[in-house]
């Protein structure tokens, strides 16, 4: 009876497996050039939330690097500044508010995200640095590179919502929503309509 529970276990987990598929979205501003920085969500019930980790944000050349991070809810990320002047970071963003009061030249701040959405950042010195962090509890979930693709590795196939995000993107909540059959859908192409970055509102 065991060898059959096991064997019966093994197969479902095989047929899991087999279901699984990667789905790739092709990210383009409306010139049709590719688009980095943009972020694919897939919303799949069921899924097990990635492990917390921990991520860096630096502050080099008055500029956040990455300027956009995805990371798994519970994550933590060190601010480190790698300017020869001070720093102030700061977030009012619902998900994670919090306040890096001055800090200089190799010292880096730890914060802990414990809350899924978009943190926007800023500083309150250079008004022109911006930094947005994604807080996610899926594992299929990822941002472009400069080729303007996302790879969601293993999705389960299925019928599920996908969000493409972008924090300069001209649409309510910096995103659009799509209903992606994954099963028979492997590449999905992505057109964003963006707007100039602006400076960081101390109210954002």
């Amino acid at each position: 009876m065991t060898r059959f529970i096991l064997a019966a276990l093994a197969l479902v987990c095989f047929a899991g497996a087999a279901n699984a598929a990667d789905l790739t979205v092709v990210v383009t501003d409306s010139a049709g050039k590719p688009v980095a920085d943009a972020v694919a969500i897939l919303d799949a019930p069921g899924q097990q939330a990635p492990a917390p980790g921990n991520f860096t944000i630096t502050q080099k050349d008055m500029q956040f690097v990455p300027q956009v991070l995805v990371i798994p809810v519970g994550s933590t990320v060190g601010f480190g500044n790698l300017d020869p002047f001070r720093h102030h970071v700061y977030s009012f963003s619902p998900a994670r508010k919090f306040e890096l009061k001055l800090f200089g030249q190799g010292e880096t701040r730890p914060v802990r995200f414990d809350k899924v959405g978009v943190v926007a950042i800023g500083c309150n010195i250079h008004d022109q640095m911006q930094a947005f962090i994604q807080v996610v509890d899926t594992p299929h979930a990822a941002k472009s590179g400069a080729n303007g693709r996302i790879v969601l590795r293993g999705v389960p196939a299925g019928s599920f919502r996908l969000r493409v995000y972008h924090p300069f993107l001209r649409a309510p909540a910096n995103q659009l929503t799509f209903t992606v059959n994954t099963a028979t859908t492997s590449s999905l192409p992505v057109s964003l309509k963006l707007r100039k970055p602006a400076p960081m509102n101390h109210d954002y």
